[in-house]
């Protein structure tokens, strides 16, 4: 019976029986794609190509003597060539396993070669160069087998109890020390100025934030005490503008009737009494004229009848003035005046007519006291 073998990604299918492979080879490799296999005359085995891995721990004694415990892991692999295959699969077909123990086996010897010419200094500091000189030494022995390798890594390197590795580092680790001691004071210090500053902003924000209470505190305020201040300040104001109207309105209720009393009651008042007094001057001037004239014996008869109008010229012109709009200045003095130059203003016409008719004894108008009725006399208009 027929049969399809198809080898995994990471597999090499050795098929074994019939003609020889590539190179005299007792097997023929396939990887990648599969092969119809003849039942009972072909037989088919498969190796793995996969990553493997092995680890290494060996002693090993440095240049100086120094016995040094090395742990490393090898990463390694089956080549993908035809060779490589073939010369693994002819080694490590049947135990794929000893793979890794050959391996760990070979890259022991190399380091304990290799370490062997290396100071422990170098060694430590120099892991790198370590690991690849075991590499390069290990490369033409690994290819004989079939095997690659990937990568080495040196995981530990121990001196055990002779304190080799300890003593080299105090130095180092003294100096570590110091400088961790030197920034942790610095950091210390600088955590302290940074808290003695966020101290300082905070008490600045405080006595800021304060402040600005203060004053926002002091503005509410006023603005309150001028709120609750405004309503009775203006009805104070309007109530002094009424009062200031209504006194304004008062005294100009109280001029007006002042002025209609003096209108109706005090200026025909005094137009009265002035016109009776008017009327007593010219009463007396006409007895003193009669008694003149009856002594002077002359011109007895015209005098007589002119002594006897005069009373009617001063009645007339006192009528005259009870009508008129008379304004006294001068109070009492002035209503004397206004007398005196009706009585005066009789007697010029009484001269007046005398000297017309020549009678004799008479006063001129030089003789006459001078009578005026200007602003010098007295404060008196008539209208």
């Amino acid at each position: 019976m027929f049969g399809y073998c198809v080898p995994a990604p990471d597999q090499a299918m050795l098929i074994s029986g019939g003609r020889r492979g590539q190179g005299g080879a007792p097997f023929r490799v396939v990887t990648g794609h599969g092969k119809f296999v003849l039942p009972v005359f072909r037989k088919v085995r498969f190796l793995t190509l996969a990553m493997c891995e092995a680890e290494v721990e060996e002693k090993c004694v440095s240049r100086q003597g120094i016995t040094l415990t090395v742990r490393s892991v090898i990463a390694f692999k089956v080549g993908n060539d035809t060779e490589s295959i073939v010369n693994a699969g002819q080694r490590f077909l049947s135990d794929q396993e000893q793979m890794a123990v050959l391996t760990g086996r070979i890259f022991a010897g190399h380091l304990r070669s290799i370490i062997g010419s290396m100071t422990v200094e170098e060694i430590i500091t120099e892991r790198q160069k370590l690991a690849t000189e075991v590499l390069d030494t290990s490369k033409t022995e690994m290819a004989k087998i079939g095997l690659i390798v990937d990568s080495l890594q040196i995981q530990s390197i121990d001196d055990g109890d002779t304190g080799y590795i300890d003593a080299m580092s105090a130095p180092h680790k003294a100096a570590i020390q110091r400088q961790a001691q030197i920034a942790q004071a610095q950091a210390s210090q600088a955590s302290a100025e940074a808290e003695q500053e966020a101290a300082r902003n905070q008490a600045e924000y405080a006595r800021q934030t304060a402040v600005v209470q203060a004053r926002y505190t002091a503005e509410v305020d006023r603005a309150q005490a001028e709120a609750a201040q405004a309503g009775p300040l203006a009805e104070a104001h309007a109530q002094r503008e009424v009062l200031a109207a209504r006194t304004e309105l008062a005294q100009r209720a109280a001029d007006l009737r002042q002025q209609q009393l003096v209108a109706e009651i005090v200026k025909p008042a005094e137009a009265e009494a002035e016109r009776i007094r008017v009327v007593a001057l010219a009463e007396a001037e006409r007895m003193k004229i009669q008694a003149e004239a009856a002594a002077s014996h002359g011109r007895v008869a015209l005098d007589r009848m002119l002594i006897d109008q005069l009373p009617q010229i001063v009645k007339e012109a006192a009528s005259g003035l009870s009508g008129a709009n008379v304004n006294v200045l001068n109070g009492t003095d002035g209503l004397g005046e206004i007398a005196a130059g009706l009585v005066g203003q009789g007697l010029t016409i009484l001269d007046a007519v005398r000297r017309n008719m020549g009678t004799p004894g008479t006063p001129g108008p030089k003789d006459e006291p001078k009578r005026s009725g200007g602003a010098d006399d007295g404060a008196i208009e008539v209208r």
